[in-house]
């Protein structure tokens, strides 16, 4: 065996296990019933009912949020609300909504995208919980001579929840467990799936099997490693300074191509939706099959937009001001943005355009590379730029945070903190070197792993987030009379 079949054939058996423990099913109408997912979708739909749909009452007001309207430069923290959200959206805003899209669409049918749809609609609610609390509760460390950090996420807020019902020596377990969870899946989810698409797009367009690339993928890992540790020793002002002007321009271009697609097969515009629709309630292939299809939705949306997560609480503390309502708001676009909208727009693009095969196996970016080629010749080499980009965006966010995770556990130490960023970065050699069937199992396994933790301290704190949204609406009606 080569470099590559040797890391991937040793990584197997350990994605085999992860999401199995992870992700524990219960067989229901023939489906293994993922309780995680489960629990995942419910406390989305109950924090949006127990809001008051904030998701779509609020969505104007989210707008002004990330335009700036109430920016302070002099407010304690590092980024604004824009960063933030772009900062944010780098580590969902990508491949989890190209070449997850394509792998729901590849096993569950088009009837999976709508379930996408429903539950990124939901996850919005989600979002601006975790959010809330995470700026709530966050912490400033001082350095001397003005130099601080500010941190926060659900290591600092599930430590509150469990002071607050006087259980302090649970709190703090349960916060490290979280942390542990997010090294890992950031590890998995935002290095090495990452890595893994990226190569797969640059090998495809540089001659697949008869490429300089073959049996070399180890190689292209090396260099993606050094050009994520390049921006990540800068932190997260670096960071966010590189996705709020990468996120942008990705996405801009993405949906251009996509939409050229779109225009140039109008006329199969109708029957992909109706399959879409078709599909999410067909009942042909029974309760079991309907279900299937839920599922494979709801777990690669769960992927999309994190919600429940964790991640984005861990990136929103950073930004400036102390009104963690408005933050929490202005994180509902994520959501919004990369699950129902890119995902839509590459749903569209896959099914009007002839690329999809029911008999087909599992697909991932290669699936959407294939639609992308029936608009124009050029544009799979297109899509692998962008896609480098998406994922090279999502690998530097994903440092910061696990990165933030790992200084709650073991203290915020420079050495710890360079010393993992290097261990982090060359995680990208295993990804590009793994087979997607593997990485796909291990890649949701650890970064679903965090939101057993985090929900509970999402769902023992929504009272207090629920009389913090009540003031907020208040003095915003009591602004507006005067």
């Amino acid at each position: 065996m080569n470099i590559d079949q040797t890391i991937n054939e040793s990584f197997a058996p350990i994605s085999a296990k992860a999401f199995d423990i992870i992700l524990y099913s219960v067989p229901i109408a023939g489906q293994d019933v993922k309780l995680l997912l489960v629990w995942l979708a419910a406390v989305a739909l109950g924090f949006t009912l127990y809001f008051g749909f904030i998701n779509v009452r609020l969505f104007g007001h989210a707008i002004d949020i990330v335009r700036g309207k109430f920016d302070k430069k002099d407010e304690e923290g590092h980024i604004n609300s824009f960063q933030a959200l772009m900062a944010s959206m780098s580590g969902t805003v990508g491949l989890g909504n190209i070449a997850g899209v394509a792998v729901a669409v590849s096993l569950g049918g088009p009837g999976a995208v709508l379930w996408m749809i429903i539950l990124g609609f939901f996850s919005m609610s989600t979002k601006f919980v975790e959010v809330a609390l995470g700026v709530k509760y966050r912490k400033r460390y001082d350095f001397g001579e003005g130099r601080y950090r500010v941190a926060g996420g659900p290591m600092y807020y599930l430590k509150s929840a469990f002071d607050h019902y006087n259980i302090p020596y649970l709190g703090r377990g349960m916060a490290i467990v979280f942390a542990l969870c997010c090294i890992i899946g950031a590890i998995g989810g935002g290095m090495m799936f990452q890595s893994n698409q990226a190569f797969q797009q640059i090998y495809n367009v540089t001659g697949g099997a008869d490429g300089f690339l073959e049996g070399r993928a180890w190689m292209f890992g090396c260099a993606l490693a050094i050009m994520v540790g390049v921006v990540v020793v800068g932190g997260i002002k670096s960071i966010a300074s590189v996705a709020s002007r990468l996120v942008p321009l990705m996405a801009g271009l993405y949906f251009v191509a996509a939409l050229y697609v779109i225009v140039t097969h109008v006329d199969n515009v109708p029957a992909a939706l109706g399959s879409i629709w078709d599909g999410a309630f067909n009942m042909q292939a029974g309760i079991g099959g309907l279900l299937g299809t839920i599922l494979v939705g709801f777990q690669r949306a769960a992927f999309s937009n994190e919600s429940g997560l964790g991640t984005a609480a861990i990136v929103y503390s950073a930004t400036r001001g102390h009104d963690h309502i408005r933050q929490g708001i202005a994180s509902m676009l994520g959501p919004f943005i990369d699950t129902i909208c890119v995902c839509t727009l590459t749903a569209l693009m896959i099914l009007i355009s002839g690329a999809y095969d029911p008999s087909a196996q599992m697909e991932g970016v290669e699936l959407t590379s294939r639609a992308l080629a029936q608009g124009a010749s050029w544009l799979p080499t297109f899509l692998a730029v962008i896609i480098f980009l998406f994922a090279y965006s999502t690998m530097i966010t994903f440092a910061y945070v696990s990165g933030k995770a790992l200084a709650f556990v073991f203290g915020q130490s420079l050495f710890v903190d360079k010393a993992y960023k290097l261990i982090y970065c060359l995680f990208a050699i295993i990804g590009c070197s793994a087979n997607l069937n593997h990485l796909i199992d291990f890649t949701d396994a650890a970064f679903l792993s965090m939101a057993i933790p985090n929900l509970i301290g999402l769902m023992l704190l929504a009272p207090v987030v629920k009389g913090d949204l009540k003031a907020y609406l208040a003095d915003m009606k009591s602004q507006k009379s005067e």
